[in-house]
């Protein structure tokens, strides 16, 4: 339970396997994790924060990232609990939960550099009780290479999921979205028939007749092609998300309907009662007129038109994103994220030769903890350590290797410029860091100093 926003998240952490070039892996994950923070979209799990730490010195570090709590519950338990009384899936549901996940994959594919979803499968899709269909937030493909996040059973159950081009690719290749792509077909696949033949929760691997026995059990040709489309063994020949968004299996509601229905939700002169009245209008209104020369005009009322039925849950449905405008506009890259402190852990220099440019960090420090390590591996050379609680409850750890002029006053000014201190707390920290300088050079034990 978040305390401070009165919301229930989902706290992930997962351990790094190895040691070896570890801070080169952890910057390519705040990379990831720094545009996944600033992802605001209805299709995507919400990504909120992410630190390292190392709990035990004697133990590997980890990686830890605080999600959105989804609880309505994964794609795959409704496959099962759908099975127990259907034999297929509606294609109109079908339609619509494939355009979403399409349109999600779509925003990720389209950020510079590419974000990979990299494990995508049912389990990581999930249904809200309005229809939304949200996919688990993307994870560094470092993470799946160099961090333990699954179980061994979990490999043989999950692998027909997993494109062939990525069983021969090694470490030095990097993941390419069209392995998204084939993912997301074996997704589309098990939600329209609603499992694969060959049944690969017990653990039995799924294979390419029981694929292919399964595409052919579906009665729409095009959904057919949909599907293979995505599928295909070589990934030059799958298409992308965005150009699957234009199959014409994918179309379901007339253009102009859907222009409109947008028009009136994003009109800020229109607020959602106003919709609403809008879209519940009197059987008997005049909707539209055809006059003729020397005859009675036409009229068309709405209990002339059978889409009008249901024409106000279609609003709503566009609002909350089950209908996004996929055709007419392309989705938005992820922002450029804000610049973020170091990680714990890493030993890098706060200040460099040349001043860069940088936001000002607008959060206080509440806790100042300050110390000085040895490290016998770098020629006995010292390492100032920082540990910072700032008032929103993020802690942040800073590091430096100390020069023999190095002064409270310089290492301050630097933090500050480069936006990982507030200017309101230079003078405490200055005090702080000069103090654990000048008992150091009078040979005073190594011993913590702190200031709340």
């Amino acid at each position: 339970m978040d305390t401070e926003n009165g919301v229930e998240v989902v706290w992930n952490e997962v351990r790094f396997s190895e040691n070896k070039n570890r801070k080169k892996y952890m910057a390519r994950i705040s990379a990831i994790f720094d545009s996944l923070q600033s992802i605001d979209h209805p299709n995507i799990v919400g990504f909120h924060k992410y630190w390292f730490d190392q709990p035990d010195k004697s133990d590997k570090p980890r990686v830890n990232f605080i999600t959105e709590y989804m609880s309505s519950g994964s794609m795959k338990h409704f496959l099962k609990r759908t099975r127990v009384s259907k034999k297929k899936m509606a294609i109109d549901s079908w339609r619509r939960w494939c355009r979403q996940v399409l349109w999600a994959l779509s925003y990720f594919h389209s950020s510079s550099p590419p974000i990979i979803h990299g494990n995508l499968t049912c389990d990581s899709m999930f249904i809200q009780h309005n229809g939304l269909l949200k996919i688990a937030s993307a994870a560094p493909d470092v993470i799946h290479q160099h961090v333990k996040t699954v179980q061994p059973g979990q490999l043989l159950k999950n692998a027909h999921f997993v494109a062939p081009e990525e069983v021969t690719r090694t470490a030095v290749d990097e993941r390419r979205s069209k392995s998204d792509i084939y993912s997301f077909g074996m997704c589309a696949l098990e939600i329209a028939a609603l499992e694969i033949q060959g049944n690969g929760d017990s653990g039995t691997p799924v294979t390419k007749e029981n694929i292919e026995n399964t595409i052919e059990s579906l009665e729409n040709e095009e959904q057919k092609d949909f599907i293979r489309a995505c599928l295909r063994p070589d990934p030059e020949q799958r298409p992308t998300a965005r150009q699957l968004l234009f199959h014409p299996v994918m179309f379901e509601v007339p253009s102009l309907k859907l222009l409109a229905a947008h028009a009136v939700v994003n009109d800020p002169n229109i607020s959602p009662e106003d919709a609403e009245v809008y879209c519940n209008l009197s059987p008997d209104l005049v909707i539209a007129e055809m006059r003729h020369e020397g005859q009675e005009p036409t009229q068309l009322r709405v209990q002339d038109v059978t889409s009008a039925e249901n024409i106000g849950k279609f609003v709503e449905d566009v609002r909350v994103g089950i209908y996004p405008l996929t055709a007419y506009a392309p989705p938005a890259p992820p922002p450029i994220s804000q610049v973020r402190a170091a990680s714990p852990d890493t030993i890098e220099s706060v200040h460099s030769d040349t001043p860069e440019p940088c936001e000002r960090e607008g959060r206080k420090v509440v806790t100042m903890m300050c110390e000085v390590k040895s490290d016998p591996a770098l020629d006995a050379s010292l390492t100032l350590v920082l540990f910072l609680r700032l008032d929103d409850k993020t802690n942040r750890q800073l590091s430096c290797r100390l020069a023999p002029d190095d002064s409270g006053s310089l290492l301050t000014e630097e933090l500050v410029r480069h936006g990982l201190v507030n200017e309101m707390n230079r003078d405490e920290l200055t005090k702080l860091i000069d103090g654990r300088l000048r008992a150091l050079r009078t040979s005073q034990p190594p011993t913590p100093v702190g200031v709340s």
